[in-house]
């Protein structure tokens, strides 16, 4: 599975570092841009293979793609 951030979102670095962390096989990765500026500015948010998953903060976030990876 691949794991997205936008550089510009909030509270980001976090939630890389916890999945790098306990899912150091997971593509994970912060880019310049991954075309979700509505969600961007309101959340912190992820791209995970595509869909996005928005938190109400960065713990949130992070279990919510944990979620999403165990399927």
């Amino acid at each position: 599975m691949k794991v997205r951030f936008c550089e510009h979102n909030k509270g980001k670095s976090k939630v890389v570092n916890r999945l790098r962390e306990n899912f150091p096989r997971l593509d994970v990765k912060v880019t310049g841009c991954i075309k979700k500026c509505g969600p961007c500015h309101k959340t912190p948010f992820a791209a995970v293979d595509g869909k996005t998953v928005c938190g109400m903060d960065a713990d949130d976030l992070y279990k919510k793609i944990v979620k999403v990876l165990s399927g």
